[in-house]
């Protein structure tokens, strides 16, 4: 079964009826429920391509969070080979919610970053949430300056509602760690390859995710602060985070027309949870052909592309 979220009663209820029919097939051999199984089928299509077609960024912001979404490492297992995760920030621990390492992708060398939320109770605590503390983000800094030092691509797959907003954590520097993060991106002389797989969170997203070339899965989110934190902000009221999403252009669409990102990845009809296969398929063919793109530049080239890209977010903006 799957979880369904709010809007997707009218899907819930006719996948519930073909499951009631294949369990009394299954009871009984002689009843025959196949035409009535393939009607429903077809319109649970239909139900899904109606409702999914016209989503609200609120509703897209559920999407962007279900349960079921594929995380970093469902990426990691199947883009890359031989990935081999680095652990510690060399200063005071590890911290699980950033992964971080080297790789092979489709045969090359590569560096590896990203966010691992976790995907039932005991990992999403090891992971705390894919919530970095500042020793996550001096891990990714360690990354980088290796990546830098040995000419390695670096490509960093984000999905955190934010960084670790902890007594501890802001003890530790967390703005400093992040805006340290965020300094090494803009610095290194490699090529960077960002996608948003769940959600973009304010600096904790934008810490490994300012790239030469940044791209968004079409049900992801990023935001400068999660609905909820800015509906608390601007009305007292985080129940107002459905008013605060359908302003705050979080989605790809809105993003993509503003110039924040390069481009969309498609995901299936459902959702990314709904065939996580055929999603990792086409962000690794995205970030292949965007690193075929950058590949004849040398490394001043890729820092001046990088700054300039983010000088004209600006001013865009």
């Amino acid at each position: 079964m799957h979880n369904y979220l709010d809007f997707e009663k009218p899907i819930s209820d006719l996948e519930g009826k073909i499951l009631e029919l294949k369990k009394l097939a299954g009871e009984d051999e002689s009843v025959n429920t196949s035409d009535e199984i393939a009607r429903l089928e077809g319109r649970v299509r239909d139900a899904m391509a109606e409702i999914y077609s016209k989503l609200s960024p609120w509703q897209k912001t559920q999407v962007a969070r279900h349960p079921s979404r594929p995380h970093f490492l469902d990426y990691a297992a199947e883009l890359f080979t031989e990935f081999t995760p680095l652990a510690g920030d060399r200063n005071f621990a590890n911290d699980d919610a950033i992964q971080a390492g080297l790789a092979r992708f489709r045969g090359s060398p590569v560096a590896v970053i990203g966010q691992e939320k976790g995907n039932d109770t005991k990992s999403r605590i090891k992971h705390n949430f894919g919530s970095p503390r500042p020793e996550g983000y001096r891990k990714a800094v360690r990354v980088m300056e290796m990546a830098d030092r040995f000419g390695l691509p670096l490509i960093t797959l984000v999905d955190t509602a934010g960084a670790y907003p902890g007594v501890n954590a802001e003890e530790r520097g967390q703005a400093e760690a992040i805006a340290r993060s965020t300094e090494m991106c803009l610095n290194v002389k490699v090529p960077i390859v960002t996608v948003v797989i769940g959600e973009g969170g304010s600096g904790g997203a934008i810490a490994i995710a300012t790239g030469n070339r940044v791209f968004m899965l079409e049900h992801a989110i990023y935001s400068v602060i999660s609905p909820e934190g800015a509906a608390s902000i601007l009305w007292r009221d985080s129940t107002r985070a459905k008013e605060a999403a359908s302003n705050m252009k979080i989605t790809a669409e809105d993003l993509k027309s503003l110039g924040v990102i390069d481009g969309i990845i498609p995901e299936p009809v459902g959702g990314a949870h709904r065939d996580p296969q055929a999603v990792i398929g086409r962000t690794g063919t995205v970030i292949a052909d965007a690193l075929k793109e950058l590949s004849g530049r040398n490394g001043d080239e890729l820092r001046a592309d990088r700054r300039q890209k983010y000088l004209n977010i600006g001013r865009n903006l």
